[in-house]
């Protein structure tokens, strides 16, 4: 679809009053949403969708079981001796880790709680979607290093756990 056949579809819906159509082809996804009808003012947005991709539905559960990611662990950077004997649980995505389920519950875990491989230790919302993150080892939590409702980065340590 070329720019001038999204000109002329923009005139037809304005023409037309309607105050909103979404078109979605192969490549490319149109949302046009008009003002009230005879208004002068268009609102247009074109998306290209990778190619080669399906699209994928959202759910806007608080739980995605599917999309549960488990968070790598991995042996903490040398740079303390006090720390070295430690590993850490890292996050696999980018997004806003929580430490509650919800507002009104408490903590998943805090220092000293005691973890078993598959615990939940934490959640992280991305894109409204809220990630269980789950523990690979087992042993006892001794440093939270992740305020709660704080933005996360791709592999940013959130955990040290003693695995002794």
């Amino acid at each position: 679809m070329d720019i001038r056949e999204i000109q002329n579809l923009i005139k037809f819906v304005a023409k037309s009053g309607a105050t909103e159509v979404k078109l979605e082809m192969d490549d490319i996804k149109i949302t046009i949403k008009t003002t009230e009808a005879g208004a002068a003012e268009n609102t247009t947005y074109v998306q290209h969708m990778p190619m080669g991709q399906p699209m994928q539905q959202q759910s806007f559960a608080p739980q995605a079981p599917a999309a549960a990611q488990q968070a790598p662990a991995t042996p903490a950077a040398p740079a303390a001796d006090d720390n070295s004997k430690y590993i850490t649980i890292k996050s696999p995505i980018i997004g806003t880790l929580y430490r509650k389920p919800s507002p009104d519950k408490p903590v998943f875990v805090e220092v000293g709680s005691t973890i078993s491989k598959g615990d939940v230790v934490c959640v992280i919302e991305a894109m409204k979607l809220f990630n269980e993150i789950e523990s690979e080892v087992s042993g006892k939590i001794v440093k939270v290093l992740i305020d709660d409702a704080s933005p996360v980065e791709f592999d940013q340590p959130l955990f040290l756990v003693d695995p002794s």
